[in-house]
């Protein structure tokens, strides 16, 4: 197993166009750290830092507190899972996880003993004499794997492996990958674009745009207490509700007003200090779908966080175990999460009860949580 640090990471290409602006990240040994985010905001090209095939403009790069910015990848102790598979089509599944055993010269018996434990763990011992054509894309995925593990390095990355997945297989690979981790307790880098594996599956995670880092913590942390919109949007299925409205003095605290095209009145928040400086001010109240749902559903209802709104019913989306009910709130549509039983209409006025227990909210301007 092996730390990683990353200290002050900049790369630039060539053409003078920066990557990567500044980025600082570190995870202890045997953590699991996503690097998530949209296309092109630099989570791949700081996998290749990491893994030695891009270079370092600057800043430094540590494995198990050694600086590795002039190591080729072969001298980092690190495997790569690559989102296509890279597997040779001419060689069996045997041949392929003991490829690179091979090519360090490892004695065929050793060879033997480490295929057929990494093929037991991944539970493909019974593909070990076929070849990658004829194997699922879920199949190919675990060859892939049990060539990374029959490395039995330092440090694992992962390069989006279950992109090319259908939605079932990504599900029950993506729990493979958790209990893989659990079993080995090493170190895992693993970059994707979709949010549910970076929730899922990490110990840490790093919110990227842009080529910076905009939040960097545990899951739970970053999905309670995003440090911008970008941050709570990108973060969260269906996505945090943003509600922009005027902060207004309410008793001895203050709440955001409220038109529902219902019902014009106050939401109470749960919040004073710093919010009362934006008293007749714009901010963007952010509040998860759960947080909006129906009154029978609610609970702890008399703790002074939970207030009904009326709202009329734009559109439904059951889903099975809740309903999704979309209303306009101060000219925005929002979602909330219903119980079924509610049974919603579209066109039909509902309350809503809205928990502003856990609340946050947003300067527009600089977009930067206030509080």
């Amino acid at each position: 197993m092996a730390s990683l640090s990353i200290r002050d990471v900049y790369k630039t290409y060539p053409n003078g166009v920066p990557v990567l602006k500044g980025v600082n990240i570190d995870i202890e040994d045997g953590q699991f750290l996503i690097l998530v985010g949209g296309s092109g905001c630099g989570k791949s090209t700081l996998l290749n830092m990491i893994a030695g095939l891009e270079t370092v403009t600057k800043g430094d790069i540590q494995i198990g507190g050694k600086t590795v910015n002039n190591l080729s990848p072969k001298d980092r102790d690190i495997a790569m899972v690559f989102q296509s598979y890279a597997l040779y089509p001419s060689m069996t599944v045997r041949d392929n996880i003991s490829f690179g055993l091979n090519i360090r010269k490892v004695p065929k018996g050793e060879q033997d003993q480490i295929v057929s434990r990494v093929s037991k763990l991944l539970q493909i011992e019974h593909l070990l004499d076929r070849k990658p054509g004829q194997l699922s894309g879920g199949q190919r995925q675990r060859v892939a794997m049990g060539r990374a593990l029959a490395r039995d390095p330092a440090m694992f990355l992962f390069d989006e492996p279950l992109s090319n997945l259908d939605a079932k297989l990504r599900i029950e690979m993506r729990s493979e990958i958790k209990l893989l981790h659990q079993r080995l307790g090493t170190t895992i880098v693993y970059v994707t674009h979709d949010q549910i594996e970076a929730m899922t599956l990490g110990d840490r995670i790093a919110v990227m745009k842009d080529g910076i880092v905009q939040q960097f913590g545990a899951p739970q942390e970053i999905y309670d207490s995003p440090s911008n919109l970008f941050v709570a949007g990108f973060i969260g299925a269906p996505p945090m509700n943003f509600i922009q409205g005027k902060v207004v003095e309410q008793g001895s605290g203050v709440g955001l007003e409220l038109d529902t095209g219902v019902k014009r009145g106050v939401l109470n928040l749960p919040f004073d200090g710093a919010v009362k400086s934006h008293v007749g001010k714009e901010v963007i109240l952010g509040l998860r779908p759960e947080r909006i749902t129906d009154t029978r559903n609610a609970h702890n209802v008399d703790d002074g966080k939970h207030q009904p709104i009326d709202v009329k019913v734009d559109v439904i989306e059951p889903t099975g175990p809740d309903t999704l009910v979309f209303a306009q709130v101060n000219g925005k549509r929002i979602v909330s999460r219903v119980h079924p039983g509610a049974n919603p209409q579209p066109d039909q006025n509902m309350s809503l009860m809205f928990d502003v227990s856990k609340a946050v909210l947003f300067d527009p301007e600089t977009e930067q949580r206030i509080a």
